[in-house]
This record gives C-alpha cells, structure tokens and sequence, in this order.
C-alpha cells in the first residue's frame, strides 16, 4: 500500500519503504508494523519540511529586504487556499513537491512584509529572533513529547482542534476588517494554543498511521509552525515592542 502511494513522489520515500517492508517479513516483526510505517513517513516529513522551512524563510527575507508590499488579506486568503487545495489535489504525485513548495513560497512572501514592519522597531530584530527561537524549541520539544509513552493521546481531540481553528480564523478575520486590536492579541494567544496542540496531534497522527502522505503531512506541520510564529511574535511585538 505504502509504495503504490509515494512511488511517484520519491524514489528515495520508496526505497524506505521498501527496507521497512524487510524488516516486516521477518517473523514477530508484524506487530510492529504501523510503527515502522509510520517513523517512515515521519522521517520523510521532517526532511521536506526542514527545506520548505528554509525555502520559506528565504522568500520571506527576499520579500523584507526588498520591502515588497503586502499582498492584501484577500489576495493572500486567496493564494493560500487556492495553492492548498492544488497541492492536496497533486499530493499524491510528483507535482505535488512542486505544489508544496509554491505554497510554502507564498507564506514566506506574505510573512515578508510582516518582518519588514517589526525591523522597523528599535528592538525588531530582537523580537524577530526571540520569536524564532521560542518557535523552534516548542516545535521541538512538543514534537519530542507527543512521541513519547507519557503524552496525552491527541488523537481524541481532533474535533477540538478543528472546531478551535475555525473559529480562532474567524475572529482574526473580524478583528482585521472591524479593526480590534485587543481581540486581534487575544486570537494570537489562542492560535499558539492551537499551533501547539496541532503540533503534537498531528505528530502522532503520523505514527499510528492515521497520516500517510508525507506532502500532506508537511503542509500540516508547516502551517501550524507558521502560525506559532507569526502568533508569538505578535505577542512579543505588543507587550515589548519599542518604536524605532
């Protein structure tokens, strides 16, 4: 099932499962087989995700440099959900990396102009650095925590999270069109929560095999790091921000 799935998407993605379909042909080895799967696709998701990550950050630093504008919330609401549901569509194909990456491409463009503001402050480049940080050991450590036998099991809450990102996109919807920067603060605390928990529920949705696509995977995990940052900087911006 593995190889008919991510045959055209990697080469390298096959041979991985190939060698894990080896170790389960060994007697007593069946048991642990939606383990074996599942670190496969996970192993697979960390390496692209750590390039879309680099490639997202290069277009943002482009795009803060260059001091392009900002695309426009619908311009960018837009572009997001119309290159998500392209690489969704592609996600099982060889054109679905292709996808992933105009996708990650375009949040690191969008983020640009964001950066661009917070250099502008007398501390930016601190507040920049302490978000990025911050954003890096939580995804790490949480990623870490939801593999080991202590971590809540997620998996039951994906209702929650679900019902919970729509309606924290909802109320940043409203506070950008209506203007309410206190609700606007108030949503960014709520999606780090959110963020959080996604990162570790889709963590062990890839081990127990609840996730198989690897494209998918890294999109998941993509946009819940790029929200964690952009969240958190928000809040570092707003309660230690000094004006330039």
């Amino acid at each position: 099932m593995a190889d008919s799935k991510y045959s055209n998407v990697s080469t390298a993605q096959a041979q991985t499962v190939r060698a894990d379909a080896a170790v389960l042909a060994r007697p007593g080895a069946q048991s642990t087989a939606p383990e074996l799967a599942g670190n496969a696709v996970l192993r697979n998701t960390y390496r692209l995700l750590s390039m879309t990550l680099a490639f997202s950050a290069i277009t943002a630093a482009t795009t803060a440099s260059l001091q392009l504008p900002a695309p426009g919330i619908l311009l960018t609401l837009g572009g997001y959900f119309g290159l998500l549901f392209l690489t969704s569509y592609l996600r099982n194909s060889v054109w679905g990396l292709a996808s992933v990456f105009a996708l990650t491409g375009f949040m690191g463009y969008t983020l640009g102009p964001l950066l661009s503001a917070y250099l502008g402050l007398a501390n930016g480049p601190a507040l920049i650095g302490s978000a990025m940080a911050v954003t890096g050991f939580t995804f790490l450590g949480l990623s870490a925590y939801a593999r080991s036998s202590r971590a809540p099991n997620m998996l039951q809450f994906s209702t929650f999270l679900f019902v919970g990102v729509l309606t924290a996109f909802g109320l940043g919807l409203a506070a950008i069109f209506f203007e309410l920067p206190a609700l606007s603060l108030a949503v960014s605390g709520i999606f780090v929560l959110l963020m959080s928990g996604l990162i570790m529920y889709e963590t062990q949705n890839i081990i127990s095999g609840g996730e198989t696509n690897y494209i998918m995977a890294t999109v998941t995990l993509f946009v819940a790091i790029y929200n964690l940052f952009a969240s958190l900087l928000h809040l570092l911006g707003f309660f230690g921000g000094e004006d330039g």
